[in-house]
């Protein structure tokens, strides 16, 4: 029964896509077909098959590593701050930061991460007949994050039309990148949150086919050149480059700290003044109830429904971090298809932030026309990055039980 919700659960978010459309005449349905088959199979061959339970579990235990490595740095530091049996979120969470950013923005320095992403962008947009940039920019995005893509995206996003540029703000809610992943799998079973980076994906490819459909003609399905060079045209000095890296991972380590304490303190605060109207109100029974429908159309009992559309709530107006680190503690007493679903949706950065950031972002990147029609459909990003999760969560959910 539960199977069968899930299922339905499946379709009606995709209706929603449908229903929301901006042009549901030009949707380009083989596109869509394909791309949910692709996403079944991804779903199917990571949480079912032997191969691709082996590979998770070997990228899971390539970050575990990484993030072991890390905290020698952290030990170094912070000497006895650091307790590995009673490790904080700082410690666990974050601190890895400043080893995993460095590492990929190296691996982009080299060469070897753009040209990655070059090649499984261009295969993305062979078997699912997206434009080329769009698809480059979501694989993009998974490695580098959603601002940084867009920063040095800035000459595409200027030659390409508001239609397409609404469609890359949109894709941009959806992202989670992959340095922050170690941080991540030390609060959420690992299995599930890589998982859910290549679904997320093709996702938000699929959501946006659907909200957003653009017609591309090959004159314009081009992809201009995205690399590290100054406008000298010479590559920064290797030591000058690393040290901005680290200095960066520093910022987001702070920024992430920022808006966990704020977040999670305003929360408070808020269910502090609701309980002075009526003390069993919060801010989590008022967005459980809101996504209530959609939890349980993820085939859920109804009381671990209402248990993960507030952990829904929670995560969109702070940010997946207050939530990982919410659950972490109760993940093992939770059932497998909760788990997986919970996980798999929390897996993104779509919030109430994010959004603020990207609006930001395509402020200083794309002339007032663009940017007055983004901010014009603001509504479409936030949709846009609820819909990836959910078609996220229930795409994997079919499969874990």
């Amino acid at each position: 029964m539960y199977l069968l919700i899930n299922i339905i659960g499946l379709i009606v978010f995709l209706a929603i896509g449908v229903l929301f459309s901006k042009d549901r005449k030009h949707i380009h349905w083989k596109a869509v077909g394909i791309m949910i088959v692709l996403n079944l199979l991804l779903a199917w061959f990571l949480t079912s098959s032997p191969a691709g339970r082996a590979g998770v579990k070997a990228a899971a235990d390539g970050f575990t590593w990484i993030v072991a490595v890390s905290a020698k740095g952290t030990v170094f530091a912070l000497g006895k701050w650091y307790d590995p049996k009673n490790l904080n979120f700082i410690c666990s969470a974050l601190m890895p930061i400043l080893m995993i950013v460095p590492l990929f923005d190296i691996l982009t320095y080299i060469g070897f991460l753009p040209w990655i992403i070059k090649w499984i962008g261009r295969g993305l947009s062979f078997i699912t007949g997206q434009p080329k940039f769009e698809s480059f920019f979501a694989v993009e995005m998974m490695f580098l994050g959603n601002t940084e893509v867009l920063a040095v995206s800035g000459m595409q996003l200027r030659k390409m039309t508001k239609e397409r540029d609404l469609t890359l703000a949109m894709m941009s809610m959806s992202c989670v990148t992959a340095s922050i992943l170690g941080s991540y799998i030390q609060m959420m079973p690992a299995r599930f949150i890589l998982t859910a980076v290549p679904i997320n994906i093709v996702n938000s490819l699929i959501a946006t086919s659907l909200l957003n459909p653009v017609t591309v003609t090959p004159e314009e399905d081009t992809i201009e050149k995205v690399g590290n060079q100054g406008d000298s045209g010479k590559k920064e000095p290797f030591f000058s480059f690393l040290g901005d890296s680290i200095l960066g991972a520093g910022r987001l380590i702070l920024i992430i700290i920022a808006n966990v304490v704020a977040f999670v303190a305003l929360a408070a605060l808020i269910d502090k003044i609701l309980g002075l109207f009526w003390k069993p109100l919060s801010l989590e029974s008022i967005l459980g109830v809101v996504m209530f429908p959609f939890s349980w159309l993820l085939g859920l009992p109804v009381h671990q429904a209402w248990f993960l559309s507030q952990q829904m709530g929670m995560k969109l107006v702070t940010n997946e971090f207050v939530v990982m680190g919410a659950v972490s503690g109760k993940i093992a007493s939770m059932s497998p298809h909760l788990v997986a679903v919970l996980t798999t949706f929390v897996t993104s950065f779509a919030n109430f932030g994010t959004l603020g950031m990207i609006i930001g972002a395509f402020k200083g990147l794309v002339g007032k026309e663009h940017n007055d029609y983004i901010s014009k459909n603001v509504g479409y990003l936030l949709l846009s990055g609820i819909l990836v999760s959910l078609l996220s969560a229930a795409f994997v959910g079919i499969f874990v039980w």
